[in-house]
């Protein structure tokens, strides 16, 4: 059978622009994160840490979200994508960790690296890129309990709970202020967001009007929290801690609203989890868990994370 010299053509450039695909792809690193970077300040940091040691490492960052954290099945349809395109590696925040274990087991079937970020999977044997919550949530704790009397009625607003992040901020709360004889009578879930922190904080003080103090498991939250507080004119009644220590945060801190908030380092975990990916793709070995840091913010040095 005869082939022109046009359809020999085409059929190069097909197999050309296939292989340069498929080189392009093992160059390049996915980080999928629960949130989007634009318009939340902790996901916009791990991304530019992912981003810059991309840039350090001469490789390529991919960085994708679902459209909304609860949006699980999104976030699974892009890990698949990227599964059959051959990326070169996955660092994945999951936003149910349970739901993801599936498609991350696809992942290390096809022998493409895995670490978590900010949040525990499921899967046994993956390096977990990220902050210790628990023992941040403590700090917190411990935070509230200087600032407020012994026995006073304090409320946590929970992220969501079926994530590890959400649970164990919750648990180092509620251990912490337990401990130093505060009594936690309200435990809400305000899913990480501002609207529903306001909304949850303002059913607690309607249930408990007397309480003294509030943890938020993120700033987000904790800004909706302080909302709440503003149009109850109780804000200068209610110490509120967050955990993140966004710009806004610590804006608030040194206007004298919010009292303090749990730093992250966000970029680190960016940052960190290209650097895990690029070991593992040479074959050398993470620890299990690479800790990020945490660091208490308050007035003293919240100029630092405006």
């Amino acid at each position: 059978m005869k082939i022109s010299m046009k359809t020999s053509v085409l059929v190069s450039a097909t197999v050309c622009a296939l292989s340069l695909s498929t080189f392009a792809s093992a160059q390049t690193y996915l980080l999928d994160m629960k949130g989007p970077g634009s318009g939340n300040p902790f996901w916009a940091a791990v991304q530019k840490g992912a981003e810059d040691a991309g840039k350090a490492n001469n490789v390529k960052v991919l960085v994708m979200s679902p459209p909304a954290e609860s949006d699980v099945q999104a976030q699974v349809a892009q890990i698949e994508d990227q599964i059959a395109k051959g990326v070169a590696g996955i660092a994945l925040a999951p936003t149910d960790p349970t739901a993801l274990a599936t498609v991350v087991e696809a992942a290390r079937k096809k022998n493409i690296p895995v670490v978590f970020v900010d949040t525990k999977g499921t899967n046994a044997g993956i390096s977990f890129i990220g902050t210790n919550n628990e023992v941040g949530a403590k700090m917190a704790a411990d935070y509230i309990c200087k600032g407020v009397p012994k026995g006073s009625e304090v409320a946590i607003l929970q992220g969501i709970i079926t994530q590890s992040t959400g649970k164990f901020r919750s648990d180092g709360a509620k251990a912490g202020l337990t401990a130093c004889g505060l009594k936690v009578v309200a435990m809400q879930p305000g899913d990480w967001d501002t609207a529903k922190g306001q909304a949850a904080t303002e059913n607690i003080l309607t249930a408990h009007p007397n309480i003294k103090g509030i943890f938020a498991s993120n700033d987000n939250m904790a800004m909706g929290a302080l909302e709440a507080l503003r149009s109850a004119k109780k804000i200068k009644n209610v110490m509120v801690v967050g955990f993140d220590g966004t710009p806004d945060a610590a804006k608030s801190i040194l206007a004298g609203e919010l009292a303090a908030s749990v730093a992250q380092a966000p970029s680190n975990m960016g940052k960190f989890a290209i650097e895990a990916l690029l070991k593992l793709k040479k074959g050398e070995k993470v620890e299990a868990w690479v800790d990020t840091g945490t660091v208490m913010v308050t007035k003293d040095n919240a100029a630092q994370y405006k």
